[in-house]
C-alpha cells in the first residue's frame, strides 16, 4: 500500500498547488490591509469577503497559467520537479480549464459585486503576471523581476479600490513598497538556485551577470526599499508604531543584504530569501496594527 500519486491521477491537492496558495495568501494579506488602510473604521463585509475572493481566484488563475507555461522548465529544476504538471498528474488541458474557470469566476465576482475598476485592475495584474512576465519577460531579460514585479505588487491597490472605487496616492505607495521589495526577494533565491536557472536557460541576474553583481543590486534595492517604507509615516498614512516597525524590520533586511554581499555565510542567499517573506508579512501587519492603534486624523 502506498500514498504515492500515480502520473495522470490528480487530486484536489494538486489543483490547490497549481494556485500557489502560499503566494496567494501573502497577496491577500496585503489586499486586506490595503482595504483597511483605505477607510478609518471597519471594512464593509461585502467588500472584504467578495473583493478578496475575486482577487484570490484571479491570482490563483495566474499561478495556474504559470505552472502551465513553465511545465518543461519545472521538470528540470529540483525546486519544482514535483509540481503536479511536472509530474504529469495534471494535463495541460486540465490546467488550462482550471485557470480559465478561476479567472472567469474571479472577474465575474469583482464586476458584479465589487466594482469595475477593481475588476479591470485585477485583470491587468493577471495578464501582466501570467502572460507578459511568464511567457515573455522571464525568458527575455535579466531585469524580468524588476519589470514584471509590478503585477505582483498590485494587491494593496486592488484592496483599496475594492473599498473606495478610486485610485489614491497612498494605495500607490503600498504598491511601490512591494515593487521595491520584489527584486531583492527573488534575486536572493536566484543566487541560491543559480545552477538550476542556468540549466533551463532562464536569464536570471546571477546567471547573466554573476553573483557579485547581483549581491550589489540586492543591497542597493534593499536600501531603496527601506527608504520607501518610511514614506507612509512621512505622508501621514501611518504613525509611530509603523515607523518603528519599518526601521527595525528594514534594518534586519539590510543586515542580511550586507551579510550576503560580504559572503561570510554559506547559506546567506536562502536566509535572505526566507527573511524577505517574513519581512513583508510583518511590515504590513505592523502597518495594520498602527492604523487602528494610532489613527491619523485629518
Amino acid at each position: 500500500m502506498t500514498d504515492r500519486i500515480q502520473p495522470g491521477r490528480a487530486t484536489w491537492r494538486d489543483y490547490r498547488e497549481l494556485t500557489k496558495p502560499g503566494v496567494v495568501a501573502l497577496m491577500i494579506l496585503t489586499s486586506v490591509i490595503g482595504m483597511c488602510m483605505a477607510v478609518p473604521g471597519m471594512v464593509p463585509l461585502d467588500a472584504l469577503i467578495l473583493g478578496n475572493l475575486g482577487i484570490a481566484l484571479c491570482a490563483g488563475a495566474a499561478a495556474a497559467v504559470n505552472h502551465l507555461v513553465d511545465q518543461q522548465i519545472d521538470q528540470r529544476m529540483a525546486r519544482t520537479r514535483n509540481r503536479p504538471m511536472a509530474q504529469g498528474r495534471v494535463s495541460p488541458l486540465q490546467a488550462g480549464l482550471f485557470a480559465a474557470t478561476l479567472g472567469v469566476s474571479g472577474m465575474l465576482i469583482l464586476l458584479i459585486w465589487v466594482n469595475a475598476l477593481t475588476a479591470w485592475l485585477t485583470l491587468a495584474s493577471l495578464v501582466g503576471y501570467a502572460f507578459i512576465y511568464t511567457l515573455f519577460l522571464k525568458r527575455a531579460t535579466p531585469q524580468n523581476i524588476v519589470i514584471g514585479g509590478l503585477a505582483g505588487a498590485a494587491p494593496p491597490l486592488l484592496g483599496w479600490t475594492a473599498v473606495t472605487g478610486e485610485i489614491h496616492g497612498h494605495a500607490l505607495l503600498l504598491v511601490l513598497i512591494i515593487f521595491a521589495w520584489t527584486p531583492p526577494h527573488f534575486w536572493a533565491l536566484a543566487i541560491h538556485r543559480k545552477a538550476e536557472y542556468a540549466l533551463v536557460d532562464v536569464p536570471m541576474l546571477p546567471v547573466t551577470h554573476g553573483d557579485e553583481f547581483t549581491k550589489l543590486h540586492i543591497l542597493l534595492y534593499t536600501i531603496i526599499m527601506f527608504l520607501i517604507t518610511l514614506m507612509p509615516f512621512v505622508t501621514r498614512l501611518s504613525g509611530p508604531l509603523y515607523l518603528a516597525g519599518a526601521v527595525i524590520l528594514g534594518g534586519r533586511f539590510l543586515y542580511w543584504a550586507i551579510v550576503l554581499m560580504r559572503g561570510t555565510q554559506e547559506r546567506a542567499a536562502i536566509m535572505t530569501f526566507k527573511y524577505s517573506i517574513n519581512y513583508l508579512m510583518l511590515l504590513f501587519v505592523v502597518m495594520l496594527v498602527d492604523h487602528y492603534v494610532f489613527p491619523i486624523q485629518g
